[in-house]
């Protein structure tokens, strides 16, 4: 992979609102925009497209119980080799890479936005205030605890690296009578990728860089690996902000010992009953790997609908996907990371630029990095920001109920944050800053395999007409 000091992109460019598209335009995802015949189907609107092949018709009618029951993962695609064994097999055929429109289609079932964020209406304890936890005003196809979202999605191709940032987008759904407008959806998340190097990701196919069982397939030519990544120093950030929203705070629970300077907040949390700081930050990871792995669940949803195969996995060297191999031969996406005293793990922080969790050395300490964490939840763009578009008929009204992190309360935040760091070298102390866990892979079967060793029913009839149907 390609140094990305020479390519990066501005961070406030990168996740504003408005982005530049690297990648195709939506004509080249098999659309043309000749004719004006409306196409539908069920609340899902195709209007002023020509030449839509069949196989999105067809993903876009079939059932949700199919996808369920029909839901495998389905290894074995075209170029494949399995070298010896009772499973031994070689595809006669060359892979075949997802046309665009597949690949878009399974992205935004995993990564899309889908409109706003409901927000979580009523708290007793700081009533009659909007509950404020959320950190993003859209929401996506995946849920996140208390409407955190502090997943992002990595992606890679035969054709390079991607990055496809959703989590602070505003809306990118559009609905004419209630019909939903699956072009501009494609094409508004189209607009937001930002292609980070040139050629497929290097993950060597062997240990200890991927599990044994996966060298023969994961991250095959012609496949797309979609890679959630989870900013888990963000979300203690939002653990912790959670606690004092609710009368909370923590004491260290691996020294034994409170947090100092916790008695100057004693009026918004109760400092002689806190919560154990294992217990809160096993929370957060827990938490935002649900993100992760529903994201791919979605995903792998739309592979049964699209007739591709693939599945959902954890089976690769996180550190060596994100960059801390220790191999220059393996740089990964290229994150950052340091060493901790007394950690035997790199400490993995963001990669400068793009995705940056919530802690040093991205920012100068963590009352910056409570600031930001501010700004999101309430600056522009942000969930309780009353020039926020949203789904209410008084959205703003709605938006600016909530109560504002006042300096008192962001202090208290910071104190706990700031200990954290201190005292354990990184934050949170005892996960990662930065966390990936659960991918998705979609790529072409080799159906001549399944007829083979399988009895019938292996694969779906979507997997069996892919070839026919997604020709344009």
């Amino acid at each position: 992979m390609k140094n990305n000091k020479n390519n990066a992109v501005n961070r406030r460019e990168m996740m504003g609102s408005l982005m530049l598209a690297s990648g195709a335009a939506l004509t080249e995802l098999g659309f043309t925009k000749k004719g004006t015949a409306l196409k539908k189907r069920g609340f899902t609107t195709l209007e002023g497209l020509e030449n839509v092949p069949r196989g999105l018709s067809e993903a876009i009618k079939f059932p949700l119980i199919e996808a369920l029951y029909g839901r495998r993962a389905r290894r074995f695609s075209m170029g494949a080799e399995i070298a010896d064994g009772v499973m031994k097999y070689k595809s006669k055929h060359k892979p075949e890479p997802l046309t665009r429109l597949q690949q878009m289609m399974v992205l935004t079932a995993a990564t899309g936005n889908t409109g706003w964020h409901h927000m979580i209406y009523r708290n007793q304890k700081y009533a009659p205030h909007l509950a404020n936890y959320a950190m993003a005003a859209g929401g996506r196809t995946f849920p996140s605890a208390a409407g955190f979202h502090t997943t992002e999605f990595f992606f890679t191709d035969d054709n390079g690296s991607y990055f496809l940032p959703t989590r602070d987008s505003g809306s990118l759904v559009k609905k004419e009578k209630g019909e939903f407008d699956l072009q501009h959806w494609l094409e508004a998340h189209e607009k937001r990728i930002v292609k980070l190097s040139d050629g497929r990701l290097n993950i060597p196919a062997k240990e200890p860089f991927m599990d044994g069982h996966n060298t023969w397939c994961v991250n095959a030519p012609g496949s797309t690996l979609l890679i959630p990544v989870a900013d888990i120093a963000q979300h203690m950030l939002g653990s912790l902000c959670f606690l004092v929203q609710n009368g909370a705070c923590i004491y260290d629970d691996t020294n034994n010992r409170k947090i100092p300077g916790m008695e100057k907040f004693k009026n918004l949390v109760d400092v002689e009953n806190p919560y154990p700081l294992s217990y809160v930050e096993q929370m957060s990871l827990t938490e935002a790997t649900a993100e992760m792995s529903t994201a791919c669940y979605a995903g792998m949803l739309m592979l049964q609908a699209t007739g591709l195969g693939g599945w959902m996995f954890d089976g690769l060297d996180r550190f060596s996907l994100l960059g801390a191999s220790g191999d220059p031969q393996v740089p990964g996406l290229g994150f950052v990371s340091n060493k901790v005293e007394n950690s035997p793990f790199p400490n993995i922080t963001g990669l400068p630029g793009v995705f940056e969790s919530y802690c040093p050395p991205h920012y100068k300490d963590m009352s910056e990095a409570v600031k930001a964490l501010v700004k999101r939840k309430f600056g522009q763009d942000g969930p309780f920001n009353k020039n926020t578009a949203g789904p209410w008929k008084e959205s703003s009204k709605v938006r600016s109920a909530a109560q504002f992190h006042s300096p008192e309360f962001q202090e208290c935040v910071a104190t706990m944050a700031q200990y954290i760091f201190d005292t354990f070298g990184k934050f949170p102390a005892s996960v990662p800053a930065v966390y990936c866990l659960t991918y998705l892979q979609a790529h072409h079967l080799d159906l001549e395999f399944y007829d083979h060793f399988h009895q019938e029913g292996s694969y779906l009839y979507t997997h069996k007409n892919r070839k026919k149907w997604w020709a344009t």
